[in-house]
């Protein structure tokens, strides 16, 4: 009876252990809203900080702490190169720079802000994502893709880096 109520109680143990395991899992959400009259794509980017020190460490081999009170202004400049070479934009099949702008850490999501300038007309929009997927398979890139009132949402992974939008 004893070891019928031992296994018991482990088991029971076990479960609940068990259910207060946190499984990490890897995303970003991108917001891009198209704004005729100011001719402009606005991109909003939520990213988990430490995520991305992670990636940016592996890419460029620089331990960088975006996010931190040590973060530096050569960390910034790091981020902004890590931007422009992750994230592409073509409209209506003409490459458009990202200009990075400006971030800020709300907990342990860094929010950055990016633009693309003269966008006069939008017709299509080629977007390439590989923000944090070349450091890991599992991440996934959520972008959503608002213009003339309608909203596109797009996945991004380590295997499907680029996607063509129609307006």
């Amino acid at each position: 009876m004893k070891k019928i109520v031992c296994m018991a109680f482990l088991g029971l143990l076990f479960c609940s252990v068990s259910a207060f395991v946190v499984h990490k899992f890897y995303m970003a959400i991108f917001q891009v809203n198209y704004v005729p009259e100011k001719k402009m794509l606005q991109i909003t980017s939520r990213i988990f900080v430490d995520d991305l020190n992670l990636a940016i460490e592996k890419k460029y081999g620089k331990k960088v702490y975006l996010g931190s009170e040590k973060e530096s202004a050569d960390d910034q400049g790091v981020l902004k190169k890590y931007f422009a070479e992750n994230l592409q934009i073509k409209v209506n099949g003409k490459s458009k720079p990202v200009v990075f702008l400006s971030k800020e850490l709300d907990g342990d999501v860094l929010i950055c802000y990016c633009r693309v300038t003269d966008v006069a007309k939008l017709h299509s929009a080629e977007i390439t994502n590989t923000l944090l997927t070349h450091w890991n398979s599992e991440q996934q890139n959520i972008l959503h893709f608002t213009a003339f009132g309608n909203k596109q949402t797009v996945l991004f992974t380590a295997s499907n880096k680029t996607e063509v939008l129609k307006f």
